[in-house]
């Protein structure tokens, strides 16, 4: 009957035609959606690429440059060309990108002449080169000047470095007056450390600065003749400090920026003394710029810093031992400008740095000359020209009728100077009570001083 079961084709079998039609029907909605996704794709890949060049072309207006794969491809050490009209042409056939504000000034020459300015090192990268200002390029700006990085920090100066922080400049001052009112007029003594006995001093000093004549020193001034015999580390260490200091006490060793800061420790660790802080000093070269006069021979980078270690002996707290330390006044770092070739005096702040911090009016100067001769400190070296040393007119200085082993308490400095914060969470209870008073204990950390 017409209608009825599935059609047959001419052979008599079952037609599949429908089932086909199905499918392909299927596979065409398939197609059409891959097709749409790739449009989209495509149209947001256009997109991207619009907004990509957009970025370049403003990236190259900013940096005075036609194209950034140009930058790119620049080196320091390559030397560029750039015509009067600031034009920089990349590839002819492509694009040419011009700058209507020039970003470098020409030279009065270059005008006359009428010749193209040809510019060489970093100048390009600066941010506003119309200045001779680094910005922040400044390992390039000293490859090109010789002026070190460290010549542009600002405020480094004891006078102008608090000047937005008249709470600390308050207590500075007052530091520095109290100081002063506690100082022994200077004494100083003409002696061979090689051959001289510390132990007859008859005197236990809180603060004891060493600066020795290092061989380090010698070897970077390689020509120069100095009227010192330098010293090595083993000489240093058979010092007698252990015996001339305070059971609290703090020592100041400069050792260099080479060898020196392994063996100073091991000097610190024969003498009693745990290191628990390190000074640097860094130089600066202002006034002398490019000079390799001081450079050494087997060194791999410029040194431009030292290092002065400090050891501490006995038990020492930050929070209860206010009347002898006053910790967080002045920073680690020095920075100075580097004296001439020959000259091996370190910077007065280390003098400061000192005696802001330890209270002690004991204080010892070990190889120091006429230069470093100081009120508050027995200076003691052969390069002094003369001695006003007297052991009992300087132990007189220590009694209490004196004034005392230690500067005078100040109620003003003791409120402004900088407070150790108490721990948290460590060994508190509920109400504040120390449940276990055994916690962060003495020789926690760098030192024992917490």
């Amino acid at each position: 009957m017409a209608g009825v079961g599935p059609s047959r084709g001419r052979s008599g079998t079952p037609s599949a035609i429908p089932h086909l039609q199905s499918s392909s029907d299927r596979g065409d909605e398939t197609g059409s959606s891959c097709i749409s996704s790739l449009r989209q794709c495509r149209k947001l890949l256009r997109s991207l690429k619009k907004r990509s060049v957009l970025k370049r072309k403003i990236a190259s207006r900013k940096s005075g440059m036609s194209h950034l794969r140009y930058i790119l491809k620049l080196s320091s050490q390559r030397e560029f060309e750039m015509n009067d009209n600031h034009k920089f042409l990349i590839n002819p056939k492509r694009h040419r990108v011009t700058q209507s504000k020039p970003k470098i000034k020409e030279s009065a020459a270059t005008k006359e002449n009428g010749e193209d300015q040809t510019f060489k090192g970093s100048d390009v990268f600066l941010k506003g080169t119309q200045s001779a200002n680094p910005h922040n390029d400044y390992s390039q700006h000293f490859v090109d000047t010789g002026q070190r990085p460290q010549n542009f920090i600002r405020d480094t100066g004891m006078n102008q470095r608090f000047e937005e922080y008249p709470k600390l400049k308050e207590l500075i001052r007052l530091k520095d007056k109290q100081i002063k009112d506690g100082a022994i007029p200077p004494v100083y003594y003409k002696v061979d450390l090689s051959s001289f006995d510390l132990t007859s001093l008859d005197a236990k000093f809180d603060v004891i600065l060493i600066d020795p004549p290092l061989e380090e020193y010698q070897r970077r001034t390689t020509g120069i003749t100095y009227p010192w015999q330098p010293w090595d580390f083993e000489e240093i260490m058979n010092l007698k400090i252990e015996d001339v200091s305070a059971p609290r006490s703090f020592v100041f060793l400069w050792c260099g920026s080479c060898e020196g800061l392994d063996l100073g420790r091991e000097c610190l660790k024969k003498w009693g003394f745990r290191r628990c802080e390190d000074i640097c000093w860094v130089k600066t070269n202002m006034n002398d710029p490019g000079n390799t006069t001081h450079l050494e021979q087997k060194s791999i980078f410029q040194h431009t810093k030292e290092h002065c270690l400090m050891g501490i002996k006995g038990t020492v707290r930050r929070n209860q031992d206010g009347h002898f330390i006053h910790a967080n006044i002045d920073l680690d770092i020095i920075i100075s400008e580097e004296p001439e070739m020959g000259n091996n005096d370190k910077p007065e702040e280390i003098f400061h740095i000192i005696e802001h911090f330890c209270l002690g009016r004991k204080r010892l100067h070990l190889f120091g000359n006429d230069a470093t001769v100081r009120p508050g400190w027995l200076t003691l070296g052969p390069n002094l020209s003369s001695s006003n040393y007297h052991k009992e007119s300087y132990l007189a200085n220590f009694t209490d009728e004196s004034g005392g082993p230690l500067l005078k308490f100040d109620e003003t400095i003791e409120t402004l100077r900088p407070k150790t914060p108490p721990p948290k969470g460590r060994g508190i209870g509920r109400g504040g009570l120390n449940v276990n008073p055994g916690m962060g204990g003495v020789g926690r950390g760098r030192g024992s001083y917490t």
